[in-house]
């Protein structure tokens, strides 16, 4: 075998050629036990430092059902940013605590909210606040709230998205947030506990400390000058996720620590982190074999089953998905199977379209037709953002490795 990634180890393998046996390809393979590993050495880093600090997951990173039980038995709860979500988890999850957020939330998505006993409300604006206490006032509730907050906070710090502190569709800047509580005496429905604020993604440990630290600081003068009684923040994700180093984990032990410093220069205050593609990222493959492999103008193409369509993220955060390649002995045709050595390889799918690339230019010592691939780091952002019915081609499998 050929690895240009960290090999998926012994079980993944196995799975990849019992689906390739099979004719099950493509697919997604989840490794189970991998991502309970994983979770339980984050959950120790936290629980091993003397700070009130709660983990969330953004369901969004992937609604997989056997994923988000591994996921919940290790979390304080889920974060879920639509109705569809909402009905998924409770489905699959009846007892695990929520919160709900996103923009655009519709008046049906929140009546199914309080239906469902969603614990957390991150409200993005004035009218859904207003919106939610009407709600909330009809189905006899008092529903808890943190406010979303737009911060103009000048934060750089390498960040691979930005997502506050500029014009965006998320949340509230300060002076509207300020405003909404003023309307607080009106909203017998509402009771804000505290301010939400995901600024920004692809941080590392000391990037999302020194974020988080904005947040907290200006959430506790918040509450102090508008009289509200705060007792969390959630300082959202953003840990960073490397697709070029794929050795390379965020450290969440060094976070902690030094989330756990800057919760303690505010005790009043529960730290809530809602990381999503950090967590599971790393505990999927998508697997698939390579259907034709050809040159065009001093380049070689691997055309592979499936593509984009299947795992979109490449394409969409531009960057080349770690690849490994099996070689298959087998070849039925009696004509010689194209093979390719020791030249760039660039890895696509079916589609109609050149954005159709997986990964490019991936030098390998060599290649053939009917070779199985393997792409690491697609448990998170994969098939649930991926554009299913463009050309109506067939879904992948998925494999839960228990």
């Amino acid at each position: 075998m050929t690895w240009t990634s960290s090999p998926p180890g012994t079980p993944v393998t196995d799975a990849v050629l019992a689906a390739a046996a099979d004719r099950t390809l493509p697919a997604y393979l989840y490794d189970l036990r991998h991502l309970a590993d994983h979770l339980a050495r984050i959950r120790a880093a936290f629980d091993g430092v003397d700070a009130p600090i709660e983990l969330l997951h953004a369901v969004k990173a992937n609604p997989d059902p056997a994923l988000l039980t591994v996921i919940a038995e290790h979390v304080h709860g889920l974060e879920v940013a639509s109705g569809g979500e909402l009905a998924h988890v409770r489905a699959h999850l009846p007892g695990v605590p929520l919160a709900f957020g996103g923009p655009g939330k519709t008046d049906a998505e929140l009546t199914a909210a309080l239906a469902a006993g969603v614990d957390r409300y991150h409200v993005e604006s004035r009218h859904e606040l207003r919106r939610l206490d009407t709600l909330a006032r009809a189905a006899g509730q008092r529903v808890q709230v943190l406010l979303r907050v737009n911060l103009p906070t000048g934060f750089g710090g390498g960040a691979a998205l930005t997502m506050g502190g500029m014009p965006s569709p998320f949340g509230m800047d300060p002076a509207e947030a300020a405003a909404a509580t003023a309307d607080l005496a009106e909203l017998p429905g509402i009771q804000v506990v505290g301010v939400h604020a995901h600024l920004a993604s692809g941080l590392g440990p000391e990037g999302c400390a020194a974020l988080a630290d904005v947040v907290l600081s200006w959430a506790a003068e918040f509450g102090r000058r508008h009289d509200l009684a705060l007792r969390e923040v959630n300082v959202g994700g953003g840990m960073a996720v490397d697709y070029r180093r794929p050795d390379q984990i965020f450290d969440w032990a060094d976070y902690a620590r030094r989330l756990a410093a800057v919760a303690a220069r505010h005790p009043s205050l529960t730290v809530r982190i809602e990381p999503g593609r950090a967590i599971s990222a790393y505990s999927g493959w998508y697997a698939t074999r390579v259907l034709d492999l050809k040159p065009s103008h001093g380049e070689w193409f691997a055309v592979c089953a499936g593509g984009t369509h299947h795992l979109r993220t490449p394409a969409a955060k531009g960057h080349d998905q770690p690849v490994v390649v099996v070689p298959a002995e087998q070849w039925d045709h009696p004509w010689p199977r194209p093979s390719v050595t020791a030249e760039p390889v660039t890895f696509v799918g079916q589609l109609c379209t050149p954005k159709d690339v997986l990964a490019r230019q991936v030098r390998l010592p060599g290649i053939a037709a009917g070779d199985l691939v393997v792409f690491a780091m697609c448990g998170a952002y994969g098939y649930n953002i991926s554009h299913h019915d463009f050309l109506m081609h067939p879904a992948p499998t998925v494999v839960h490795l228990r």
